[in-house]
């Protein structure tokens, strides 16, 4: 059985331009087209429904950072080609794409230790390495040394590529990746607990 976009957001709970975003970042295998609708499977949409909710009291650090992004668009900038997430970039542009501009505390961020970029309220990718910082005239701030330790190209199984060699880093990529991660905010980054006991 085949569901439109408006229906899959339906089952979900969320609003069809969320579950959108989801589509046009290339994360949902096994679509079809029916005229303009696009169709996904009952058993895709049914998968994400039933996601694990990201682990967090395994996080040793009190609060995290959460990047919250959009699918990819391409951007004139000299420094990347790309902002927000597509399972289709390479790791290289993936990187430059999401670890800067963004208002924020960047010690917060980098007080967490892990970074994880989420799309539509899935974890997509995990940043760690978030020191030092930078900050641009609009008070904006970027994370040079950033690293991706790894990113999700099809979020229904899920299917996940670990780029980073440090075991720490996969440690933490492994726990959040392809999982739920609601969070708040008026911007691109937010803050969440882990209830990590004292």
């Amino acid at each position: 059985m085949l569901l439109t976009t408006g229906q899959a957001a339906e089952e979900l709970g969320c609003a069809v331009t969320t579950f959108r975003r989801l589509v046009h970042a290339g994360l949902l295998p096994g679509l079809s087209r029916r005229g303009v609708r696009v169709m996904i499977p009952i058993a895709a949409v049914q998968s994400l429904s039933t996601r694990r909710h990201a682990a967090l009291d395994q996080i040793k650090a009190k609060e995290i950072a959460v990047l919250r992004v959009d699918a990819a668009q391409r951007v004139d900038e000299p420094d990347r080609d790309w902002t927000g997430f597509a399972a289709t970039l390479t790791p290289e542009d993936l990187l430059k794409a999401l670890r800067g501009w963004w208002r924020c505390n960047p010690s917060s961020v980098a007080a967490g230790g892990v970074l994880p970029v989420t799309l539509s309220g899935y974890v997509v990718a995990v940043l760690t390495g978030l020191t030092p910082w930078e900050k641009n005239t609009a008070g904006r701030h970027a994370f040079p040394r950033a690293r991706l330790a790894g990113y999700v190209t099809d979020l229904i199984t899920p299917q996940t590529t670990l780029t980073s060699r440090t075991d720490s880093d996969r440690r933490l990529a492994e726990l959040l990746l392809g999982t739920r991660l609601a969070s708040h905010s008026g911007g691109a980054i937010a803050y969440v607990t882990t209830h990590t006991a004292d």
